[in-house]
């Protein structure tokens, strides 16, 4: 077994950074002082050239602890006074409601759907300056480093191929410079190539995903520092299939602090949003990034309410019962006639229905984005992505499972003036749920980073 001792306790950590927090408010940010440096108390008071860099130091035994204590002083410190100058650039914007230009700008967030403009702007430029992500570079294909790049969980490998491509900006060169260290498993493919084909009720078991992630953890566990230094808590995963949550479930305690990239955002079933990230659930069809974009201006959209997809799951089955086929203004089927077109029957809704499946998440919810149809989140648990930076509220309308008898009456009691902002909304933040290749600033791969380097400085938006 891998040493999985904690250096630096983490659970400490979070209770310093928010110290600091709020002595800085409450000194309106006049002398914004770096954050103390959790290692702080392993430094030595015997000098020493500088060390070699971290992996070769700890491959080797014979050091003495001296210069181990030194060593980690100087990676936390040299960490620590990058994240609180950014924190402290952060708490000022949103404070102000300014912000300090990073490059020529040709986007601003502006408007009620954002819950801080000013502090997300801001972040999001402090994390291009200094986030940097080291990928660990063991384990083979299929089965590590590769994922599905298409349909219903294309996010997952476009992510992943993202994050490993050279050109890359959030890369580190070398995992010394990393502020979160990726686990490169993909669920999709565990199951695809180590699962299928399903013979018997014991072929569903998830112990040997739960094996292999928990096998490859050890390994770069024993052959690096990282992880044993923050007990997981600057680790990820990325994951869309619905099994992933169930990785953690085998060691709660072991993954206690191990950061979670799912579209399967679950609060019931243990997501956690001050940890975890939510990740859109994008379908990406064959040789395109997402589905054609069909919608008509908000005077031409016939349809009150509309939703066509499989009876999968609970929820589903509710909404079937209550409105398949039975209602012109809340247009529900299980299976469209082949004449009739999905994607332009969305674009002629003004509501898209977007009820769970088998797991919380839907790609409908993204599908009504592109197709500028309000979104109508049927779901009592689903944490909905870019929750720290986007105020949903704004433009998507919340329906309880049990009020699903009542969609009618409820979208019918929103008055036109109402739904036209929300459209407008829709439509202004189709960019932060566009997926491009190479990533561009502010579309769904770099809010999916934003997320997640928010929660590696401990900071949780608005301010």
């Amino acid at each position: 077994m891998a040493d999985l001792s904690c250096t630096a306790p983490l659970l400490i950590y979070p209770i310093i950074l928010f110290i600091l927090f709020f002595s800085s408010l409450h000194s309106h940010f006049d002398s914004p002082s770096p954050s103390s440096s959790p290692s702080s108390s392993l430094s030595s008071s015997t000098p020493s050239p500088p060390p070699p860099p971290l992996i070769k130091y700890f491959d080797n035994g014979n050091r003495n602890l001296s210069l181990e204590k030194k060593k980690k002083k100087k990676y936390f410190e040299r960490m620590e006074e990058s994240l609180a100058k950014a924190r402290a650039a952060i708490w000022k914007a949103g404070r102000s409601r300014t912000y300090t230009p990073y490059m020529n700008e040709s986007f601003f967030p502006r408007g009620s759907v954002y819950r801080n403009p000013s502090a997300f702007y801001q972040s999001h430029i402090e994390m291009e300056k200094i986030f940097k992500i080291w990928t660990y570079e063991e384990g083979e294909k299929p089965l590590f480093h590769s994922g599905p790049m298409n349909l219903i969980y294309g996010i997952e490998g476009q992510f992943m191929d993202e994050l490993e491509s050279k050109k890359c900006p959030f890369a580190a060169r070398r995992p010394d410079d990393a502020m979160l260290f990726f686990i490169p498993v993909s669920v999709v493919n565990i199951i695809r190539f180590v699962y299928r084909p399903y013979t018997s009720d014991a072929s569903y078991s998830r112990d040997r995903l739960q094996g292999l992630v928990s096998d490859y953890i050890q390994v770069i566990s024993r052959k690096y520092p990282f992880w044993n230094q923050s007990s997981g808590a600057d680790h990820f995963m990325v994951s869309c299939h619905d099994w992933a949550p169930e990785i953690s479930a085998a060691n709660p305690k072991f993954f206690e602090h191990f950061m979670r990239v799912l579209c399967n955002a679950n609060t019931s079933e243990g997501f956690k949003p001050v940890r975890d990230v939510a990740l859109p659930e994008i379908y990406v069809p064959f040789g395109m990034l997402g589905p054609p974009r069909l919608g008509h201006p908000p005077a031409d959209r016939s349809i009150l309410a509309f939703f066509a997809g499989g009876a999968h799951g609970e929820v589903r089955s509710i909404l079937f019962h209550h409105w398949k086929e039975k209602d012109q203004d809340v247009q529900v089927h299980e299976y469209l006639p082949r004449n009739l077109n999905y994607t332009e029957l969305m674009g002629k809704s003004k509501f898209c229905l977007c009820p769970s499946g088998f797991e919380v998440a839907s790609p409908r919810v993204v599908e009504s984005i592109y197709a500028g149809c309000v979104p109508v989140i049927i779901s009592d648990n689903y944490s909905l992505p870019f929750g720290d930076v986007l105020e949903w509220s704004r433009f998507s309308v919340h329906i309880p499972i049990a009020r699903i008898p009542e969609i009618k009456t409820i979208l019918r009691a929103i008055p036109m003036q109402e739904y036209l902002k929300k459209q407008k909304l829709v439509m202004q933040v189709q960019q932060h749920f566009t997926l491009n290749r190479p990533a561009k600033r502010f579309d769904v791969l770099h809010m999916v980073l934003h997320s997640m380097w928010l929660r590696r400085i401990n900071i949780q938006l608005p301010l």
